[in-house]
């Protein structure tokens, strides 16, 4: 009784993949008369259901199942294309995409009837998305530039290509340099600047500015902020407005290495969280104040950010994050709390991000809570006061200024806050 429920589940499966993508196509065919489509909604739904019974029966069969489950594919794929091929005689058109979306809908009832029902759902869920989203995205195909799909490919060989085969251990004597992990936080920093870059050219030159801030935040608010002064530079009457944008970078900066410490080290989050929060909040409340007092003249036409992802910057990344691991690692065993603080003041300079992992990996029996925290709030303040010099010498005092000013504020709130202690957060059990 138990088969029989589960064999009915499997090939429910397989029908509603079907239906999925015979809804889709049976929409985009709506117009059409009966009988002018070589598949609609009830064809595909078949399809399905006919892919989960062969494989049902490869199942039971052993290698004469799936030979005749590779039989049964072929046909369905030649009665697809027979017909298909008589529709586009029909409607002069050419499009094999109903041919391939029924095979996929046969191979995933197939696979929904063999066990995996889940990875067939979902797989059957981003088959009609695709199909819905053709509209959109060959206007976006339309107007993608040369640059921008060099970085989708590069971000892509990044992500499927090198990620998979770098090693999961730490491959130093000291313990540190971890490969993938150092990879992967490269890959995630890529992936948020492209993300950022597509957002600001969606939006526009002025809702950009403010979108630059939030998603420069999250990728790299240090170059963020010197973007920003450049074209404060080149329009200098927009100083207090792009000085807001570098300033909201500069509060997701506080927030996003609140997350990452906590991530991986939830004893710091107590720690953290007064002095980071605190400070976020009057830079974020700064960048807002000049955003919303900019008087809108002169707006600029547009905003250069330049090279969406850019593969050296990565690079340099993931050298830095490696570098800082091995460094904080032996001013840990040999110089003590002081050393440390002062590897924070000089990698602060340039990032943050290298030193937070490198804490957030040592805080526990290797490194004091406190030690570590101070660590990641002195690279914080650092970074932060460095961006304020930056963005003065890249823009000059029109964006400077503001940014000098309210980043001192944050900075001393932040100092403040953590003279008060650690919030007395409930332990959270290993």
């Amino acid at each position: 009784m138990n088969e029989t429920i589960e064999i009915f589940e499997r090939l429910s499966v397989a029908l509603a993949v079907g239906l999925l993508i015979g809804l889709e196509r049976g929409w985009s065919a709506r117009n059409e008369e009966e009988g002018e489509r070589a598949a609609g909604l009830r064809t595909l739904a078949l399809i399905g259901l006919s892919g989960g019974v062969w494989g049902i029966i490869a199942g039971r069969l052993g290698t004469s199942g799936g030979i005749a489950l590779g039989i049964a594919f072929a046909v369905v794929g030649a009665t697809l294309v027979l017909f298909r091929f008589r529709e586009t005689i029909h409607d002069d058109t050419h499009g094999a995409t109903t041919a391939i979306a029924g095979l996929i809908a046969f191979a995933l009832g197939a696979l929904a009837a063999l066990g995996e029902t889940t990875a067939a759902a979902a797989s059957g869920v981003a088959v009609a998305g695709l199909l819905a989203l053709k509209t959109t995205l060959h206007a976006a195909l339309r107007r993608m530039t040369w640059i921008e799909l060099r970085s989708v490919l590069v971000l892509f060989a990044m992500t499927f290509l090198l990620l998979p085969i770098l090693p999961r251990r730490a491959i130093d004597p000291l313990g540190t340099i971890n490969p993938y992990e150092i990879w992967l936080m490269a890959v995630l920093i890529a992936a948020i600047s492209f993300a950022g870059y597509i957002a600001v050219k969606l939006a526009g030159a002025r809702q950009g500015i403010a979108l630059t801030g939030l998603a420069g935040g999250l990728a790299a608010s240090t170059a963020t902020t010197v973007t920003l002064a450049r074209l404060a530079r080149e329009h200098p009457e927009r100083g207090r407005l792009l000085a807001g944008g570098a300033l909201i970078a500069g509060a997701v900066m506080m927030v996003r290495v609140l997350a990452v410490a906590g991530l991986l080290n939830a004893a710091l989050i107590g720690h953290l969280a007064p002095a980071l929060l605190l400070a976020a909040l009057t830079s974020g409340a700064g960048g807002l104040y000049f955003t919303l007092a900019d008087d809108g003249r002169g707006e600029p036409e547009s905003l250069s950010l330049g090279n969406p992802l850019d593969l050296g910057a990565v690079l340099k990344f993931s050298a830095l994050l490696a570098v800082i691991g091995v460094l904080a690692q032996i001013v840990t065993r040999w110089a003590g709390a002081g050393g440390l603080f002062l590897l924070a003041a000089f990698s602060g300079l340039a990032d943050v991000d290298a030193l937070t992992l490198s804490m957030a990996r040592l805080a526990g029996p290797d490194l004091a809570a406190n030690t570590a925290t101070g660590a990641i709030l002195i690279a914080v303040a650092a970074n932060t006061a460095t961006k304020s010099v930056l963005a003065w010498g890249a823009g000059g005092a029109a964006v400077g200024r503001p940014m000098a000013l309210v980043s001192a504020v944050a900075i001393v709130a932040g100092a403040a806050a953590y003279t008060l202690g650690p919030l007395p957060l409930p332990a959270i059990a290993p």
